[in-house]
């Protein structure tokens, strides 16, 4: 057994190892060089816990920016609190929104987001849908998430157990800020607010749009000139030498149906659903950790690739 989980070590190094190295994602511009060229700016949020790039050097969105510039985009990485509500994240990604309409000289731009950060997203075309052509969601809990839902009922507020946790998720925030040189707000119990299902219904109540109105079904295509497409993953275990799918594994215990590790499969419905079944559990849907996803599916970079085609063939 412990030569066993030596080999398993070795190859996991030598796979981080193969990853980290600098390369360019898209090896297809020598032949086709505006095939994401997007009339507006693509702009990418990221998740719970997230960060645009830790140390300068681990990227949230692994090698997903530059696949999309290779092929002509104008690609941005907004960093918000990694822990706190999504009218607080929302608000801070207003505000870079604003800074690269101003830069770029742009009149709106595609919203791209991840888990939270598509919840995010929402919130900025509903506030500001002047400044916004599209949201996209990949793998963001729109009905709640279980596992938030699970925190809520057992740790009661007040609770030493309550107090331990935020104090546990406030902490991993700021750390995590510090590493990605930023120095946001955190609050722990207003994110599990956010992303529980009662959070989410009174998200939702506020913010319809692109909403599906039965469980499991596709909202509104489009509001306010704004389109809304969504997509998410279904499995768990999909590349054994990623460190992370054993943690998933346990988060995905308190879900009773598909999911992906984090997100259950009809959470994730939003707008146009492009497609809810992708064999990536959670950290995969953003090519996460540095690429180990399975070799069975279109790799994650490839799927921002023909979606940035698709905006740009619908004119946005």
């Amino acid at each position: 057994m412990s030569r066993l989980i030596r080999i398993w070590v070795g190859m996991s190094v030598f796979a981080f190892l193969l990853a980290a190295m600098p390369m360019r994602a898209n090896a297809f511009c020598f032949f086709n060089c505006d095939y994401t060229k997007t009339k507006y700016p693509i702009v990418l949020a990221h998740g719970l816990f997230g960060f645009d790039t830790l140390f300068g050097v681990l990227d949230y969105w692994y090698q997903i920016p530059n696949t999309l510039k290779d092929g002509g985009a104008k690609v941005f990485v907004t960093q918000v609190s990694a822990v706190n509500s999504s009218q607080v994240r929302g608000e801070q990604l207003l505000a870079q929104v604003q800074q690269i309409v101003a830069v770029t000289g742009a009149s709106k731009v595609n919203l791209i987001g991840h888990s939270q950060g598509g919840i995010d997203a929402r919130y900025v075309a509903a506030v500001r849908p002047d400044l916004v052509a599209s949201v996209t969601t990949v793998g963001s809990p729109h009905k709640g998430a279980d596992l938030a839902d699970f925190l809520v009922a057992n740790f009661e507020n007040g609770s030493f157990g309550q107090i331990v946790l935020t104090t546990l998720f406030n902490s991993l925030g700021s750390i995590i800020e510090l590493l990605s040189d930023s120095s946001d707000p955190q609050d722990a119990i207003g994110a599990v607010a956010t992303l529980s299902s009662a959070g989410a219904a009174a998200f939702n109540a506020q913010y319809p749009q692109g909403v599906p109105t039965t469980s499991c079904g596709s909202g509104a295509a489009s509001a306010n000139g704004i389109r809304f497409y969504s997509w998410g993953g279904t499995a768990v275990f999909t590349n054994f030498l990623d460190i992370s799918d054993p943690l998933l594994g346990l988060t995905a215990s308190v879900y009773s149906g598909p999911n992906d590790g984090l997100v259950g499969r009809c959470s994730s419905h939003f707008g146009t659903v492009l497609k809810d079944n992708y064999f990536y559990n959670h950290l995969d849907e953003v090519n996460q950790v540095i690429g180990l996803t399975s070799l069975f599916e279109a790799s994650p970079p490839s799927v921002f690739r023909s979606h940035a085609n698709r905006l740009k063939s619908a004119g946005l």
